[in-house]
């Protein structure tokens, strides 16, 4: 079984015996190691197995970064403060565009982006009651038209004291970049945006793939994992009830991909 907290353990420890470091994306920006994990956890759904995630990081004396979105089943003022108080860090995992495009079909795109940037506002405004939010990413939102990176075509997030978007500031040639999303790593089934462009080329179809290669020296000095709790379980039920999920989630995704391409 991949994708449990087991599993999750295991890499861990082999990493810290390949004597990483790890930083959080605001440190990174700043100051980054020369070998490091960048651990960062996109925060979609069941924001409960974030503190699973956070925990354990905490035991290791590891810092990760966790994006949380300002929707109900991610948004949680408890769990965010609990988080940021173990030294992790704390983002807006935003996505103004897709959410405002819903919400108002028809409007121009100057309308658009007007009313997206207000709503990035008064979401961080929200975010920083309760936590000091210094990088933000953009939240693929893969059944939408949008890219809510393209918010900042128009605007500019250092005017709103952010300090960087990972997907906008960090070279990918210079990291690694893997990512569990549609529950496999890298993949191209059902991954609509969460991709980069990157000179590396790693194929890696379960954990136990990148533990190997981590043993044996193959993986470069940096690397972002991108990891999204919600995938993560121990228990049977809850796996087998993510693995038919996802899989699910995957054909409608990889269809919207091949209609993007046509």
């Amino acid at each position: 079984m991949d994708f449990t907290i087991k599993i999750y353990l295991k890499f861990i420890r082999k990493l810290l015996k390949k004597n990483y470091k790890f930083q959080t994306i605001c440190d990174f920006l700043q100051r980054p190691e020369e070998k490091v994990i960048l651990f960062k956890h996109d925060i979609d759904d069941l924001k409960q197995n974030s503190i699973i995630f956070a925990k354990i990081q905490r035991k290791y004396d590891i810092k990760g970064t966790y994006y949380f979105r300002i929707i109900p089943r991610s948004y949680d003022k408890d769990i965010m403060s609990e988080i940021s108080s173990f030294g992790h860090e704390v983002g807006y995992h935003y996505e103004n565009i897709s959410y405002i495009g819903k919400l108002n079909k028809g409007v121009s795109r100057d309308q658009l982006f007007e009313l997206a940037i207000a709503d990035f506002r008064e979401n961080l405004e929200k975010f920083r009651k309760v936590v000091p939010v210094k990088t933000i990413c953009m939240h693929g939102s893969p059944l939408s038209k949008y890219d809510n990176r393209e918010l900042w075509d128009v605007y500019n997030y250092r005017d709103y004291g952010i300090i960087g978007e990972p997907y906008i500031d960090i070279d990918y040639n210079d990291v690694l970049y893997l990512t569990d999303t549609g529950r496999a790593w890298n993949t191209s089934i059902g991954n609509v945006r969460d991709k980069v462009q990157s000179k590396y080329d790693y194929s890696f179809k379960s954990t136990f793939d990148i533990i190997r290669a981590l043993e044996n020296d193959e993986l470069p000095d940096k690397v972002m994992l991108n990891i999204h709790p919600q995938r993560w379980n121990n228990s049977f039920l809850p796996w087998v009830k993510e693995l038919v999920w996802q899989n699910t989630k995957n054909v409608i995704k990889s269809g919207l991909l091949r209609h993007h391409l046509q």
